[in-house]
Parts: structure tokens; C-alpha cells; sequence
């Protein structure tokens, strides 16, 4: 992600048209896993999961009934079932017993070869997964598009950034919308910034699985790269314990840019694990995709587009396993591509119609240059100088160059390390100014 070139500017409550708490939208009853009572509940055949429970006590020599339910995410009812058949077949035995009428359970010779096996198979070790078809059912109870986001909610998740009121009313209904838009413009002035804050303006956590099963192929869904949880869970039917194979997070914001390949968007196995991870898009499910620098990927653009016709078109993605098998999946993320260049070069009028919402962000105006300046100097702890502002412009804009948004961030930054190289107080003043645009602007032009 790029660094914010924005700073805190409080948003105009006060203007015209102040701002109403609108009336609440309809909503779903919120999505909770409930933890299964039954096999059928669970979802996965039971042959498969003993083979987990024998490859968890291949790796740890050891466990607890109490353990290696928590290590498959299940009730303890469901896998004490499982241990029981398990002894009665002598993969399994009794190590040594435990409080509260538990046992430490072991491998046999008959068990540790059955584990071998299973881990030949597919390495796979974490929970029991969630099949596809729960999975399915949840993106569709936690939609992006039933957020809708209102004006406040939207104007309170863009408070640090200094924005011009009138692109509120171009963004929100954009937002608002779930569906795909356009950010282009001038570089450094805050594409990425503004993308990245739209997933701010969701006020819902959601629920996702840690894996899935497809077809008998376990398929990585969280990613701790991607997803961030929640510190608290979201338990409205006051239930003592969700089904702990599901993860709580913030809604995803995930940004990929010029590294992006068409490689990216399929499954990927992983040949030693034999356990596949989930392309970007499905892990944005239900958040942001940022598609940065649209344009400079390796890949054509017309290629990348293409591959978004019909997810655009029908809201659903076809993905094809590792075994050739075909899946039909969710496609729920608020795609938004950023690009520095024209549109009209990169996409054709067929694209261009399944992205409703084009949104040029433009260079700030001299007004708003120095707002975004003041909150900057203010954060790196520099006293502001309206003259030194006014000889910035005067000596290095006017007539030279357009304001960027990120440049008043740049330029203090570099007035700031110079001070600290020298050991002095930060100051902004026009010999500063002079000697950070000196190296700013070298060789830049613009």
C-alpha cells in the first residue's frame, strides 16, 4: 500500500446542508456459525476428518480428547465419537488417563501407518474445513452490497483526509452502490488513500471460514495477510461459542498492483502440502479489491479486464480446482481499479459499462494544498508560516508545476530529517522549503 499523502482535516459539518442521521436501511439478521451437533451439520464425511485426527497425533505424539477437538475445531461430543471408533479399530490408544475422565491419546503401529498415509495425501493440518456450500451461504448473508453506507458513516471513515466536499456526493453512491468503480487521476493525489478508507466506511465485521472443502480439495480462505480479526465477537443470538472452524474479521481490504498476475486470480496447490490457497478476489470477499496502478501489470490490461466480465456481469466467479473440477463461487468484493492513466486508453466501452462509477481525483487546489500543509506541519510538529507557505508557492508552483496532494507530506517530511540530521529544531521556513524541493523536485519535472 502507498503511504497517505493526506492529512487530518476535519470534515464541514456546519455547511448548508448539514448533515441528518438517515433512517436505518433494511437488514439481514446477522450471520453467526453455529456449531455443529451433528456429522451432517459438520459437513465433511468422518473418514476424512480421522484422517486429521491421526495426522494431528502423528505431529504431536500426543493429545487430549479435550485437545484434538480443539484442534480440529469441533465439539468434543462429535470427536469423542470419532476416538472411540478409532480405538475399537486399535489406530489409537490409551496413553495415560487425564482429569474429568479424559485421556491421553497415541498412535498404534496400525494408526501411525493409517497417519502416514492420510499425510501423503495432503499434508493439511488445522482445522476441520467448512464445505463450500456453507461457505457460499454466509458471503450471501454478509453481502458488501447491504452496507450502503451513508454520508456520515462515509465522510467519519474520511475525517484524516482532506477532501473537497462535492466528491462526497460523487463517492457515496459509488460506495454505497457494491459495485465496481474507476479512481483515476494524477499521481499523489490519493487514489490508494481513498480507496483504502472506503473499506472504513463498512461498520460490520463478518465471518469467514479458515478453510473450505471443494470437491475434496481443502482450499485456504483466511490469510492473515489480507484478513485482520476482531478483538471482540460479534454474538447477537447470544450464543456461549460460535463454530470455532470461522473466523471473525473486519471487512477485507485487499490491494494488490503492478505485481498483479492472471495466476493470482485462479486456486493455487501448493505441491508439497497438497493444500490449495484461495485467489485474491475470493479473499476480498465481502470487502475492498484494490486493483492499484491498473495498467502497469505485466499482463495486458484488455487480458485482466476480460477476467472480470462476467464476475461484474453476474456477481459470481467460476474457479478451477487443482483436480480440474470446476466451482462456482461468490464474487462480493467492491472491486475499485486506480489507475494514473486515461481509461479511455485502457478499457473499452463494454468494461467501461459494467463499471458504473468513474471518479477522476483531482489535483488539490491551492486553498486545499495548504489545508492538507497545515495538518501535516502540524503532525511532524512544525510551526506553521503563512509566508513560507506563500514563497512555496510563488518560487516552486506558480507557473512550474500543479499542486499534488502527497507533495505538502513529502516536502515537511524532508524539512523534518534535515532538522534531525543537524540536531535542530524543525522550522519552516523558505531556505528549508528551498532545499527540500531541491532534492524533491529533481529530475522529476512535475
Amino acid at each position: 500500500m502507498s503511504a497517505n499523502p493526506f492529512q487530518a482535516a476535519a470534515p464541514n459539518l456546519s455547511s448548508p446542508n448539514p448533515l441528518h442521521e438517515s433512517p436505518p436501511l433494511p437488514t439481514k439478521q446477522a450471520f453467526l456459525p453455529k456449531p455443529p451437533a451433528t456429522w451432517g451439520e459438520v459437513g465433511i464425511n468422518d473418514l476424512w476428518v480421522e484422517g486429521l485426527l491421526l495426522k494431528w497425533l502423528l505431529a504431536k505424539g500426543s493429545l487430549t480428547g479435550h485437545a484434538i477437538a480443539r484442534y480440529l475445531c469441533l465439539p468434543y461430543t462429535l470427536v469423542e465419537m470419532l476416538l472411540q471408533r478409532l480405538k475399537q479399530s486399535m489406530a489409537i490408544a490409551h496413553k495415560s488417563t487425564t482429569s474429568m475422565g479424559d485421556f491421553d491419546y497415541q498412535l498404534t503401529d496400525d494408526g501411525r501407518r493409517r497417519a502416514l498415509i492420510a499425510r501423503d495425501e495432503s499434508a493439511y493440518l488445522g482445522p476441520v474445513p467448512v464445505p463450500l456450500n456453507d461457505y457460499v451461504t454466509s458471503i450471501t448473508a454478509q453481502s458488501v452490497k447491504d452496507e450502503c453506507p451513508d454520508e456520515i458513516r462515509l465522510r467519519k471513515a474520511f475525517s484524516d483526509l482532506t477532501m473537497p466536499d462535492h466528491l462526497f456526493d460523487i463517492l457515496g453512491p459509488a460506495v454505497a452502490s457494491g459495485k465496481g468503480l474507476f479512481l483515476y487521476g494524477e499521481p499523489g493525489n490519493g487514489k490508494t488513500s481513498v480507496a483504502e478508507r472506503i473499506c472504513l466506511s463498512f461498520n460490520s465485521a463478518i465471518w469467514i471460514p479458515t478453510t473450505i472443502m471443494a470437491e475434496g480439495q481443502v482450499i485456504q480462505v483466511f490469510d492473515s495477510q489480507c484478513h485482520e480479526k476482531t478483538t471482540e465477537t460479534n454474538n447477537p443470538l447470544g450464543m456461549s461459542q460460535p463454530d470455532a472452524r470461522w473466523v471473525q474479521i473486519e471487512r477485507p481490504a485487499v490491494v494488490v498492483g503492478g505485481e498483479l498476475t492472471l495466476d493470482a486470480l485462479d486456486i493455487q496447490l501448493n505441491r508439497t502440502t497438497q493444500v490449495a490457497e484461495a485467489p485474491l478476489q475470493l479473499k476480498a470477499n465481502g470487502g475492498v479489491f484494490l486493483i492499484d496502478d491498473f495498467g502497469r501489470q505485466i499482463v495486458e490490461p484488455a487480458a485482466l479486464l476480460n477476467r472480470w466480465i462476467v464476475p461484474l456481469e453476474k456477481r459470481v466467479d467460476y474457479l478451477t480446482l487443482p483436480n480440474g473440477q470446476k466451482i462456482t463461487v461468490p464474487f462480493d468484493p467492491l472491486i475499485i481499479f486506480s489507475t494514473n492513466l486515461d481509461p479511455k486508453a485502457l478499457v473499452d466501452d463494454a468494461f467501461l459499462r459494467r463499471i458504473p462509477y468513474k471518479i477522476h481525483i483531482e489535483n488539490p487546489s491551492r486553498q486545499t494544498f495548504e489545508t492538507i500543509m497545515r495538518g501535516v506541519a502540524k503532525k511532524f510538529g512544525i510551526e506553521y508560516s503563512d509566508d513560507a507557505f506563500d514563497y512555496l508557492v510563488k518560487t516552486h508552483y506558480d507557473g512550474k508545476r500543479p499542486f499534488r496532494a502527497c507533495q505538502a507530506r513529502d516536502l515537511l517530511d524532508q524539512v523534518l530529517q534535515m532538522a534531525r540530521y543537524k540536531r535542530q529544531k524543525p522550522q519552516m521556513t523558505p531556505d528549508s522549503l528551498n532545499a527540500a524541493c531541491a532534492n524533491y523536485f529533481s529530475a522529476m519535472g512535475q
